[in-house]
């Protein structure tokens, strides 16, 4: 009962008006411990779904082009995308949460990587500034997921790749009830054990449960400016990658989010005049892997 009305006071998803405070401040103080977490609460599939994402993102952008990894916490996603052999553009790693970016530093002083304290809803950077961008388990944390879509569209070229690599929950049944069953009650023990924070590892089960489906998601990027959207399911559904490319001309409608939460003046230089051509919304598929 005691447990029951802590967690009632205190719930794992922070309310909506104070959710990016809350969320800043939570990563700031488990950013010590957050790698050796992913590694161990995911068996280090987490390493191979990065190389996945990674994959998608290169095979789809200009490998001398200029990258966003957003919501980049310890840069290994920007290490990944640095470190490729024929990679010879640059990436540009943000994160609201300073001390996941302080942390990761060291992965990347000998890369092409320049890091920004930014948050993802509000991007300091121009209009098409990027060839590419990817978001690694950093999605479901937004205040505003379409705010957020909305704002990754704008600041890329057309026809530049998204590449969002998130937890999903799988659908085959049997397994669905023993992974929840494992996500609900063993990995926040596991989590509060390593990571000392009181409620760090009940948020993560929280978000990923209350976070849309895979084909939702599609459709989300669809709204925002994307076309072509596909998903590939990652170790019997427990993450997803979804892809799609900015399109030509991006709607009133689809933009007026970004607008809305990109008020302040942007730093970054205005990428080069693309080519105006009109394209349609493309169809979402998924495949698995």
């Amino acid at each position: 009962m005691v447990r029951n009305a802590a967690r009632r006071a205190h719930p794992p998803i922070p309310p909506e008006g104070n959710r990016a405070a809350a969320v800043r401040r939570m990563f700031a103080a488990i950013a010590p411990r957050y790698d050796l977490l992913n590694h161990l609460l995911s068996l280090n599939s987490d390493r191979r779904w990065r190389r996945v994402a990674v994959d998608r993102l290169l095979a789809a952008g200009d490998p001398a082009g200029v990258y966003l990894d957003a919501c980049a916490g310890t840069l290994d996603l920007a290490r990944e995308i640095a470190g490729r052999p024929r990679f010879r553009g640059r990436v540009v790693a943000c994160d609201f949460a300073l001390p996941m970016l302080e942390r990761g530093a060291g992965k990347v002083a000998a890369q092409p990587v320049v890091l920004a304290c930014a948050d993802a809803l509000r991007l300091p950077a121009a209009d098409g500034a990027f060839d590419g961008a990817i978001v690694g388990f950093g999605v479901r944390n937004l205040a505003d997921l379409d705010a957020g879509l909305g704002e990754l569209a704008r600041v890329l070229r057309p026809g530049a790749p998204l590449v969002i690599l998130e937890f999903t929950t799988p659908a085959w049944r049997p397994f669905r009830a023993l992974y929840l069953a494992y996500f609900r009650h063993v990995l926040p023990r596991i989590g509060r054990l390593i990571s000392r924070h009181r409620s760090a590892y009940d948020y993560l089960p929280a978000t990923v449960i209350a976070f849309p489906a895979p084909a939702e998601l599609a459709e989300r990027m669809g709204r925002a400016g994307f076309e072509g959207v596909e998903w590939t399911v990652l170790s019997a559904g427990i993450a997803a990658v979804h892809s799609g490319l900015r399109r030509a001309h991006v709607t009133a409608t689809e933009s007026s989010s970004a607008v809305a939460v990109n008020a302040a003046s942007h730093s970054a230089e205005p990428a080069s005049p693309a080519a105006a051509r009109a394209a349609s919304p493309g169809s979402t598929r998924s495949r698995s892997a």
